[in-house]
């Protein structure tokens, strides 16, 4: 792991920016004298990490004493896509346009950019818990499809937060059964993109004997801020440590 850039902000975050061979990658870092949990943090369906709302997120997990990290994973953010992964989207935004169905083409990219990510999350963190200023246990948010494989088969994930707006592949539909770690999903209830009652199945999937689902009305992007607040305190509850 080679850090390219570090900014010290406002409020004590130490924000650096890291390459992992062809990994690119941020790291949020709290003031601390002692080592700190993780939190991995990835945004849905192949959106880059500098992402305002990720970023957002992140700086507010940080403050509240969490290493955060975030990466651009294979056909993520500026890393390059490869001919089959543009087809596919521009047959997506066509599909969308024309009012047609979109499962079979969502299933023919998000697919692949799973199966490429969670390699290179599991390389991340190793690189990451290597650092002598992060400890653990580590935390999983955001991206559903990604975190589900990644839970399935990292026991090093203790806890995961989800979002249940993005499109979810069948074989991690199938998957979530596996996942057993405490769970916060999150639901938005008007979502146009993401039919409601495929939520909550994927919710009773979930293998996990703590598990709740938080629901609140509005669309896709319309997540309250305090769900942001309330994933702190569900990750402090899970890690041991008292809230802020």
């Amino acid at each position: 792991m080679r850090f390219t850039s570090e900014q010290r902000l406002d409020d004590g975050v130490l924000v650096r920016e890291f390459t992992l061979g062809e990994i690119p990658g941020t790291l949020w870092s709290p003031e601390s004298a002692a080592p700190v949990p993780l939190i991995l943090m990835a945004h849905n369906n192949g959106l880059p990490k500098g992402a305002a709302r990720l970023v957002a997120r992140a700086r507010h997990s940080a403050a509240h004493g969490y290493a955060v990290a975030t990466i651009d994973a294979a056909g993520c953010g500026d890393r390059p896509r490869s001919a089959a992964d543009e087809q596919a989207r521009a047959d997506l935004r066509r599909a969308m346009r024309a009012g047609e169905p979109v499962d079979a083409i969502f299933e023919s990219f998000i697919g692949p950019l799973v199966e490429k990510a969670v390699p290179e999350w599991r390389t991340t963190l190793d690189a990451l818990l290597a650092l002598p200023e992060i400890g653990g246990p580590v935390g999983y948010s955001g991206w559903t499809a990604v975190g589900i494989h990644l839970a399935a088969v990292e026991p090093r994930i203790a806890a995961a937060g989800f979002f249940a707006g993005g499109y979810v592949p069948r074989a991690q539909r199938e998957e979530a059964r596996q996942v057993t770690v405490p769970l916060l999903f999150l639901l938005q209830w008007d979502d146009e993109g993401n039919p409601r009652q495929r939520a909550l199945d994927l919710f009773d999937a979930f293998g996990s004997k703590e598990k709740t689902l938080h629901a609140n009305p509005g669309g896709h992007t319309g997540t309250p801020w305090f769900e942001v607040e309330d994933g702190n305190r569900f990750y402090d509850r899970r890690h041991g440590r008292k809230s802020l």
